[in-house]
């Protein structure tokens, strides 16, 4: 790939690939790291890309494999991250309001989706926000349409059951 294609192709599909890396990693710097590798793996690849599509699927599921391979090493397993420690700014601004009134800021919800298991957020974070099918869901992970779905299902009564509890409002 020459470097006007790359810097194309970088600028159009980093910001969607770093939100889907942090959203399986949970941690900034992790998905930093993973993106770096998947642009570097997408510079120094043989992969003949059929458009701009197929090369943003790639990206994600190259990013998500990087995720998998941090969540399984030695280190990850054995360091608390700074940020699971940082404390959330309570001053963001008002996501959605509920029928009495009760809103939800924007970063609690982010905080309930990724909270909920990886499996479960990546799914709810590529069809909810990178808006993929799940027929496309299921070609970037690797899974079957119907296993998507039942994650899609399972991630949303997960976060139903969260927001019921009421903690969320303010």
């Amino acid at each position: 790939m020459d470097k006007a294609r790359f810097d194309s192709v970088a600028e159009k599909y980093l910001d969607s690939v770093y939100r889907a890396a942090v959203n399986y990693c949970k941690n900034t710097d992790d998905a930093a790291d993973a993106v770096q590798n998947a642009f570097f793996k997408l510079m120094t690849t043989n992969t003949v890309f059929e458009d701009d599509e197929h090369i943003h699927r790639w990206l994600i599921r190259v990013a998500v494999n990087e995720c998998k391979g941090f969540w399984r090493s030695f280190w990850h397993r054995n360091v608390i991250s700074l940020d699971a420690l940082h404390e959330e700014n309570e001053n963001d601004p008002v996501f959605c309001q509920q029928d009495n009134h009760e809103t939800v800021s924007a970063a609690k919800i982010w905080d309930a989706v990724t909270a909920l298991p990886s499996k479960y957020s990546i799914v709810l974070h590529l069809h909810y926000h990178e808006g993929y099918t799940v027929e496309e869901i299921a070609e970037i992970l690797g899974l079957t349409p119907s296993n998507v779905l039942v994650r899609l299902h399972r991630g949303r009564e997960k976060l139903k059951t969260e927001f019921e509890k009421g903690d969320f409002y303010e």
